[in-house]
This record gives C-alpha cells, sequence and structure tokens, in this order.
C-alpha cells in the first residue's frame, strides 16, 4: 500500500478512497501523534476544523469532528472558509490543531485532509509519517487509550473566523484599492464569500463571478483551472484586472484588462519588485519551484534578485523560506506565501497585494508583468502510470539525457511525478514553441512506454 500522504495531505475519491471511517481514524492518530510529541502538554488541547463547500465534506468534517473530540480535543467548527483561514485561525487563536478538508483544484467527487500544526504550518514529513504509521496499526486492531466523562472533547460552531479572517486581509495591505474594478472568480468554492468581501472592504469595486456553491458545482469551468469565463467578464467589464481562485483559496491567478493571463510565475515576478522597492524583500531573495517558467529567474537577475528553486509544493518552498528568513515564495500554479502575511499559500492575500500593487503605481497589470517574458514551456500529463519508477526507468533516463541534448543550454526538461493524481507531468522548455512541443510529446511517449 502507498503512502497516504501527498505532497499536500490525504487526497482520493471521497466515500470510495477517502472514506468517513479514514478520515476519522486519521483525526485519532493525529491527535494521538501531537500529543505524545508534547504539543498538548499542560494544557487541554484544542483544534480549529474547516471545508470547502464539497458536499462530501460535510460527512467528512462529521468524522473528523467525531475523531478529534473522541481523543480529548475540543474543537471550533468554523465552516466553509478557505485553507490558509484555517491556517491563519489556527495561529491566531492559539489553537494546537487545524484541519482542512478540501481537495484543492480537483474535481468534485474528489476531497482531502490536510493537517496544520500550532502555529498555522503545514505539518512537517516525519509527523505525517507517523500519523499514518499509527493509523494503520490500530486499523490492525491496536486498541486506542481513549478519554471518557469530563475528558472528551466539546465541539462549538466559531462563527467569528469570516470576519477575523477578512479583517486580517484588509488589514497587512500597504494601501487601499479605491479606484480599481476587480472581477472575482471564487471557483464556486472556500472564497465565494470572503474573497469578494475583503475586496470591497478594501476599497475595490467589486463584480463577481462563481460565488454560488451549491456543494456540486465547485472548480466545474471556472476557478484558476478555467480562465475563460473570467476572461471574458473582465473586458466585458472593462475591469482593472480579473482574480480567480481555486477550489480551497490557496492559489490565485489573474487576468489583465484585455483578458490575458497572468500566472503564478508573472505574480511573484510582479510582487518582488514591489516588496524590493519597499525594502521588505528580506536578503533580496525569491523563492520558486523547478516548474518556474526560465523567464522568471532571468527577469529576477535583471532586477538584481536572488532566486532559490525548491521541489514542487508550496510546503518545501515555505520550508525553505523558513529556514533562510525569506519573505516571499510560491509556484506558477499561483501558490504565493507572502510568508510575513500568512503561514501558506493565500490566494485571496496574493490577489489583494496584486490589486495593491496595481493601485499604488497606478500601471496596468499587463505592463506590470511585463517585467518578465514566459519562455515557450509545454507541459504533458501523462494518466494511468506508475509515478514511483519516474527516477529508475533506465529508458526514462536515456530519453531525458537525449531531449537535454537536443535542447542545449537554451532549454530544460523536466518529468515530475504528481503528489496528489496518478500521472507523471512532462515538461519542456525551449526559446522555440515548436521545439519545446516535438520534445515533450517525445518524452510522453516515453514514460508511456516505460511506465505504463
Amino acid at each position: 500500500m502507498g503512502r497516504l500522504f501527498g505532497t499536500d495531505g490525504v487526497r482520493g475519491v471521497a466515500n470510495a478512497d477517502l472514506t468517513a471511517e479514514l478520515a476519522l481514524g486519521l483525526s485519532v492518530a493525529a491527535a494521538h501523534v501531537l500529543a505524545e510529541a508534547g504539543t498538548f502538554e499542560g494544557h487541554r488541547p484544542v483544534a480549529v476544523v474547516g471545508r470547502d463547500p464539497r458536499a462530501s465534506g460535510e460527512f467528512l468534517e462529521a468524522a473528523v469532528v467525531a475523531g478529534l473530540a473522541s481523543a480529548g480535543v475540543d474543537v471550533l467548527r468554523v465552516g466553509v472558509l478557505p485553507t490558509p483561514a484555517v491556517a491563519y485561525l489556527t495561529g491566531s487563536l492559539g489553537a494546537d490543531l487545524g484541519v482542512m478538508l478540501s481537495a484543492s483544484h480537483n474535481p468534485m467527487p474528489d476531497n482531502g485532509i490536510k493537517f496544520f500544526a500550532r502555529g498555522g504550518h503545514k505539518l512537517a514529513d516525519e509527523l505525517e509519517d507517523r500519523i499514518e504509521q499509527t493509523y494503520r496499526a490500530h486499523s490492525s486492531g491496536e486498541p486506542w487509550e481513549r478519554p471518557t466523562g469530563a475528558g472528551v472533547g466539546r465541539v462549538t460552531v466559531y462563527d467569528e473566523g469570516f470576519d477575523n479572517y477578512v479583517a486580517h486581509l484588509v488589514g497587512v495591505l500597504p494601501n487601499r484599492l479605491d479606484g480599481l474594478k476587480v472581477v472575482i472568480d471564487g471557483a464556486h468554492g472556500a472564497a465565494a464569500r470572503v474573497s469578494p468581501e475583503a475586496f470591497a472592504r478594501a476599497g475595490a469595486d467589486v463584480i463577481t463571478i462563481g460565488t454560488e456553491p451549491d456543494g456540486l458545482n465547485i472548480n466545474d469551468g471556472c476557478g484558476s483551472t478555467h480562465l475563460g469565463l473570467l476572461r471574458a467578464a473582465v473586458v466585458e467589464h472593462g475591469a482593472d484586472l480579473g482574480v480567480a481562485h481555486d477550489g480551497d483559496a490557496d492559489r490565485c491567478l489573474a487576468v489583465d484588462r484585455e483578458g490575458n493571463e497572468v500566472d503564478g510565475d508573472q505574480i511573484l515576478a510582479v510582487l518582488a519588485l514591489g516588496m524590493q522597492e519597499a525594502g521588505m524583500l528580506r536578503k533580496n531573495t525569491v523563492v520558486a519551484t523547478v516548474m518556474s517558467n526560465l523567464g522568471f529567474k532571468l527577469a529576477m537577475e535583471r532586477a538584481g534578485i536572488d532566486l532559490v528553486r525548491t521541489a514542487v509544493g508550496d510546503r518545501y518552498v515555505l520550508e525553505e523560506m523558513k529556514a533562510h528568513g525569506l519573505a516571499l515564495g510560491g509556484e506558477q500554479s499561483g501558490h504565493v506565501i507572502v510568508l510575513d502575511h500568512a503561514t501558506t499559500g493565500d490566494g485571496t492575500l496574493t490577489g489583494l497585494m496584486l490589486g495593491a500593487r496595481v493601485a499604488a503605481t497606478g500601471r496596468p497589470l499587463g505592463e506590470l508583468a511585463g517585467v518578465m517574458e514566459r519562455l515557450p514551456q509545454i507541459l504533458i500529463n501523462v494518466p494511468d502510470v506508475d509515478r514511483s519508477r519516474v527516477t529508475t526507468s533506465p529508458e526514462l533516463t536515456a530519453a531525458v539525457a537525449e531531449a537535454e541534448r537536443e535542447l542545449g543550454a537554451t532549454g530544460r526538461v523536466l518529468l515530475r511525478p504528481s503528489g496528489t493524481e496518478p500521472l507523471v507531468r512532462v515538461m519542456v522548455e525551449a526559446a522555440d514553441i515548436e521545439q519545446a512541443r516535438a520534445v515533450a510529446e517525445r518524452l510522453a511517449d516515453a514514460v508511456k512506454s516505460a511506465l505504463g
């Protein structure tokens, strides 16, 4: 059996892979592991539990709450809020644990569980491994030590979470957004209420799409994975920019007033230059992943900003930032971490900061994003293959070496197993898009042949 935890928690088809029994068992295991680690020592433990609007989140939330309370943890149920809101509230309320139920950008039938440690930071891999080991041991029949009487956890609905989080977002902005017209696509997800409210409080004229979740329509033809509706709405309303979130709103992509996409690399570049100008870019360094466009690296070099690359996943970006005291990092997919104000990627905060930069400079978003030129980059997802053998297949190693020889210094190749889905991502960058496409298609065929 493979590892339950991927790069961003535990995910799967709800009620098939991710069952109520699994959610309950992992929650009990998490409580026990954190207790053994001394997290709860000397006080009664508290957890913050939130979810996105997926229908399956209702029964999974009930299972998580039951598991935590049965292990002696008091639970604050914050309801439907973004992942970064759960992280923020875990820290601001002094909770010992945060739990978010969401499958982010995945389709509605999927769901997932993410755990946050005290302070709102994602759990270390070592703690996730211990939670999984503990869960498996008790699933095999080892009995739990269970509190009784007054020792069981109590469950409270915490309605103040929404206002507390929105106030935090607006309070950390460097300037207001008065005069800006912004279209927000909430992906019918966790940001459907939060993001429009935050932008409005910051002074923007807000137009919304994708903000009517019904439990079934999350990410359905909208949000950061489907920008067509946002592009059309921005142009139709003559807006200054558009902001698109994913299902749990830990990421943000944008659209300029002409309807052109502004991806995570470009957003990161705009924010990096703004923070450099304000003297807030610590060590004059930004963190990005190996998937970031070569054009981003070149733009940072021109600005005299150092770039550190990490493995894919905002948790690894965050680890690098914390280890070296850095202020800004992110991913091409739109996960952007502003560590002075958030402990994880925060799509609403990212959109607000981007809007604040447009408002402060008086320059259109397209002009600001033009600081970097996106070099042609082809990404092909190869499904239904054995992703565990990407680095050990001699056939693939040879195919990659041949591709790198062909591209030379003008491009690069990256093969990466997905951390959340059963597929391998093939990425090829080159100065010429046709060359990039040809090489990528050849490598995708090699992945199918070697790992299929």
